[in-house]
């Protein structure tokens, strides 16, 4: 069931920021062992927010989500990030 109503070209801006995401998750994960153990925590803190927007990105863009929702998820990662947890812990499914 699609919720979303698209603007032109909506649809493959946010496919395209999720695949931008993902490269951008995947080139910083190379990095992890060699950062300084006590740093490790948060630069996966802040790579699981960027997958859950890379996912919130393609939920989008398949129409299950709004924009406004899209945007709300966003607002909530950003705010998340600038506490000292980090995000909520992301769920990652197969096939996405």
């Amino acid at each position: 069931m699609r919720i979303a109503d698209f603007l032109p070209g909506a649809r493959s801006r946010a496919l395209v920021s999720a695949q931008l995401l993902d490269e951008v998750v995947d080139s910083q994960l190379a990095t992890m062992p060699l950062l300084p153990p006590e740093k490790r925590g948060r630069h996966a803190d802040h790579l699981a927010g960027l997958v859950w927007l890379g996912q919130s990105y393609r939920h989008y863009a398949r129409g299950w989500i709004s924009r406004r929702e899209l945007q709300r998820r966003c607002k909530a990662t950003i705010r998340a990030q600038e506490t000292p947890r980090g995000p909520a812990p992301v769920q990652l499914v197969d096939g996405e």
